[in-house]
């Protein structure tokens, strides 16, 4: 059967003895071989020569407004779908625009395959035409980077990223100059190599649960790891047998679900009270898939929680994350699942004992929890000075209020993204979720434009989930563009845009370090929903607490009519607490003519 018949076929399966091919017919093959189904970017003569046998391999190419949104959709497509996210560029300037993305990427530990066709062979290093160097831009973030020295290793080296991105779950790399994609070769197309996490260390295991066992108050922190391990049942579980109140380690609310008895919110920036007073009272804490990252694990609303003297069992795939953060009690270098089950093995018939003050640790978590929400009930407004000055005029709505209401209206099993901003960081006191894969934030790279992306690219992946995005309006002005890929395309998700008139989380930062003397913080925005309309996509505009039920439930239900809506969702200036109070200070200024300045 030839390459052609069976792309139409739909076949799609290993070729396991040499065959002759193209260059460009064995990357497309090893593409089928690791089941892609879409591939976002920008249509360039680079790699036009794959891209021409794309829809006969059953690939949709999906042509997107920026390049910096392709990374973006793919990242959302592997962190939505567990599969690979892939992505190609035109050589030089679209392959530098995956950078920020990348790097989002690389900190969300997502399985993307990245293609960066580079200038031809023979005249590289010369100075042409969309030259640069396109292996050192990426080192520091991705997992590996294939370059193909030699068309006759297409298939070899792509099958390897594919096959890295996997196993270390991160963003690889595929570097191919433009002249390798021609040509005829003899090429393998190698099934795709998958290569399970064991539990870890027997002794170690052995440790964590003669720690386990003997903790009178456990907590576990259920991180990142629990969702792309699967290991949802086995968190669970665990948590049942000790007893013990989950947290979810920051912006992995979807780790543990919100529903159960034992689950008490998340921790780090916005977080849960509740979490956070319980963590505080562990003699053991079970980091389950997490590296505790040092901003997940800051103070919060005046606590300073994390237990200093509490062992800590921390499990994680990568074995440089163990004890780098934390000073640890057990370090497990295994998978989340695995080790978890592991340790339910260890511990069943033994005498834990947490059993023994068990009721009165439940009614505790109980009851922290009740007082967590009533708290949330009646924090309608922030109360700074600050805050209370700009907001007591204003027509618009309290931003935790608008949140509360998002929050009740938020149809069952859907995606969230959140951009990074001050209204975004505050909505993670109000974000549940009962299924992992279902909450996307920017983690630790940080970097805004990110969330509507990334939503298109997980609707794309699971197109039956509702999806929606929570944008400020500061980074919306560099996302929605991509509103033409939504109207192009037919993808149907909802972008909650909140319109406040400036880059609220620097503001904050103005008013409590710099006597507010703004700078670069004001906002003059159009109108955000007739923008939308105005790209083919549907455009709201809220402005009263009664009407976001309805509007989200109304954007939801045009959602499988795969229309986009924004939902501009106006709302006073207050401002949460400040979001970088770990790296600011009060100013000094020794110079005369800027005293007047502190």
């Amino acid at each position: 059967m030839s390459l052609l018949s069976r792309y139409r076929n739909g076949v799609g399966k290993p070729v396991i003895q040499p065959q002759k091919m193209g260059p460009s017919e064995a990357l497309v093959e090893t593409l089928a071989a690791n089941g892609v189904k879409h591939v976002f970017g920008i249509v360039g003569s680079a790699f036009m020569d794959a891209l021409d046998i794309f829809p006969a391999a059953g690939i949709e190419f999906v042509p997107v407004a920026h390049e910096q949104g392709a990374i973006h959709m793919a990242d959302g497509y592997a962190r939505a779908s567990g599969r690979h996210g892939v992505c190609i560029a035109q050589n030089g300037p679209g392959v530098t625009n995956f950078v920020t993305g990348v790097a989002a990427a690389f900190w969300a530990h997502s399985p993307v395959v990245f293609i960066t066709p580079e200038t031809g062979s023979m005249s590289l290093g010369l100075g042409g035409f969309q030259e640069t160097e396109q292996l050192p831009i990426f080192s520091k973030i991705t997992k590996y980077q294939g370059h193909v020295n030699n068309p006759k290793r297409m298939a070899e080296i792509a099958a390897r990223c594919f096959d890295r991105a996997m196993l270390e779950m991160g963003p690889t790399q595929l570097n191919i100059p433009r002249d390798f994609f021609y040509g005829e070769i003899e090429a393998v197309i190698s099934p795709p190599l998958r290569i399970g996490h064991g539990p870890g260390d027997s002794a170690a295991l052995d440790a964590a649960a003669d720690t386990l066992a003997a903790a009178k108050s456990p907590v576990i922190l259920a991180g990142g790891g629990v969702i792309m391990a699967g290991a949802s049942a086995e968190a669970i579980a665990l948590a049942e047998m000790l007893g013990a109140p989950v947290c979810n380690s920051y912006l992995h609310n979807d780790s543990f679900p919100a529903s159960h008895a034992l689950a008490v919110g998340p921790l780090g920036y916005q977080g849960s009270k509740a979490a956070m007073k319980l963590i505080a009272q562990a003699d053991v804490v079970l980091a389950l898939g997490t590296r505790l990252g040092p901003f997940g694990t800051l103070p919060q609303h005046g606590l300073d929680y994390w237990p200093k003297q509490a062992k800590i069992i921390q499990i994680d795939t990568d074995p440089r994350m163990l004890g780098l953060v934390k000073p640890i009690s057990v370090g497990i270098h295994g998978d989340a699942r695995a080790a978890a089950g592991a340790l339910i093995e260890r511990l069943k018939g033994r005498t834990l004992a947490a059993s023994v003050s068990l009721t009165e640790r439940l009614a505790r978590i109980a009851a922290e929890k009740k007082a967590w929400e009533s708290e949330l009930d009646g924090w309608t407004h922030e109360r700074d000075p600050y805050s209370l000055e700009v907001a007591r005029n204003s027509p618009h709505m309290h931003p935790r209020e608008m949140l509360r209401e998002l929050e009740k209206a938020m149809p069952a099993h859907s995606m969230v993204s959140t951009d990074i901003g001050n209204i975004c960081s505050v909505a993670n006191s109000y974000l549940r979720f009962e299924a992992p894969r279902s909450m996307f934030a920017a983690m630790s790279f940080g970097n805004c434009g990110y969330a509507f992306p990334v939503i298109c690219g997980a609707k794309m992946a699971a197109p039956e989930r509702p999806a929606f995005a929570y944008v400020g309006d500061g980074a919306w002005g560099i996302s929605f563009n991509e509103l033409l890929t939504c109207a192009r395309q037919k993808i149907g998700v909802t972008v909650l845009v909140f319109n406040n008139g400036q880059w609220g989380a620097e503001k904050k930062n103005h008013v409590d370090f710099y006597s507010r003397r703004y700078q670069g913080v004001n906002l003059e925005n159009p109108s955000w929903a007739a923008v939308a309309r105005a790209f083919g996509c549907e455009g709201v505009t809220v402005d009263r607490l009664a009407d976001v039920g309805p509007a989200l439930r109304s954007a939801a239900q045009a959602q499988r009519e795969h229309k986009t809506t924004v939902l501009e969702m106006m709302v006073t200036q207050e401002l949460g607490d400040p979001f970088r109070r770990d790296a600011l200070t009060k100013p000094v200024r020794l110079l005369k003519k800027y005293q007047t300045y502190v």
